[in-house]
């Protein structure tokens, strides 16, 4: 599938101009996975069957952790937004108007609902949807204000890439967040999400995903984390890019 930029007005333009952009994300060497990486197809292949029973099955169960990412987007500084796993575009119609959104995903199935999404409901503030490996975008340095990644860091092969890759697309002092659920440490809970394990290829994520596959030591420790009420099966996790 080619890729596209979709305008709020629904007017598609060609991509060159930002492909011939595209730029690798930050080096370094990620630790040693403590969990099978997904590949790209194996997630395409995944939200591919989803996709027509997304909204459905997993809307509800995430709305509270989108909900609150974009209240946190919303009270932030900055006007440029670029909201990564886009999905069908459930988080959309919340942003305030003065946010300027620019949505990305891995699956074009899934950004077919969005553009569908954004046409019904004339969210005028919706800049661009764009086909795009979140572990190696197409933008330049410091493009955004704010990046927030939903129930993308257990999906994508490369959590600490893509971390790497925000904060460059990122302007410094602006904000990355993320929204996610994260492995219990121990526990009934924790022991059901390592037994899940076993089936993330097919489920298109993995329930034993842990914090620390996402943030080095030096992030952790200044990064502002907050349990998703009402149960905390989500977590929202804030980073000042520096």
């Amino acid at each position: 599938m080619a890729l596209e930029e979709i305008s709020a007005s629904g007017q598609r333009e060609s991509m060159s101009e930002v492909l011939h952009k595209c730029a690798p994300g930050g080096q370094g060497e990620d630790p040693a996975p403590s969990r099978s990486a997904l590949d790209a197809e194996a997630v395409k292949a995944a939200y591919r069957r989803w996709a027509g029973v997304y909204d459905t099955v997993f809307g509800s169960v995430s709305g509270f952790g989108r909900r609150r990412a974009v209240e946190a987007v919303n009270s932030l500084s900055g006007t440029k937004v670029l909201e990564v796993g886009v999905g069908t575009g459930l988080a959309l119609p919340f942003y305030t108007k003065d946010k300027q959104i620019t949505g990305i995903d891995l699956s074009g199935d899934m950004l077919a609902r969005a553009r569908e999404r954004v046409q019904r409901e004339k969210l005028g503030n919706v800049d661009a949807l764009l086909e795009m490996d979140a572990e190696e975008t197409c933008f330049d340095d410091a493009s955004f204000d704010i990046a927030v990644a939903m129930f993308v860091a257990s999906v994508v092969p490369h959590p600490r890439k893509l971390l790497r890759e925000l904060k460059r697309v990122v302007k410094p002092g602006g904000h990355i967040l993320f929204v996610n659920h994260f492995l219990a440490p121990n526990g009934v809970r924790g022991a059901v999400e390592r037994g899940m394990a076993r089936a993330s290829r097919s489920l298109g994520w993995h329930p034993d995903f842990a914090m620390e596959s996402l943030l080095p030591p030096e992030d952790l420790v200044r990064a502002r984390i907050q349990p998703v009420p009402p149960v905390g099966l989500f977590t929202l996790v804030t980073l000042d890019n520096i």
